[in-house]
């Protein structure tokens, strides 16, 4: 089914609260070992899910939406002219 969540099986969070993200989804996300990532609650409603997000995804989306922001305000100064 497309555009379904991927299953990459299961894990089990150790005493310490660790988890093991296991290799099919490493892979996948291409998450490599040292990499940094938020956690977060899933959406709204959605509380009892957790996503994890590579930071340099988020930088990488803040970056593009920084410099739209700036297009734009560029943009708004012009017609306010």
């Amino acid at each position: 089914m497309k555009n379904s969540p991927e299953i990459y099986g299961t894990v089990t969070m150790g005493e310490r609260g660790q988890v093991v993200i296991p290799v099919k989804a490493r892979k996948a996300l291409k998450i490599e070992p040292g990499d940094n990532l938020i956690a977060m609650s899933g959406p709204p409603g959605r509380q009892e899910i957790i996503t994890l997000i590579p930071s340099s995804h988020v930088a990488q989306f803040l970056q593009h939406f920084e410099q739209s922001i700036s297009v734009l305000k560029k943009e708004l100064g012009r017609e306010s002219k």
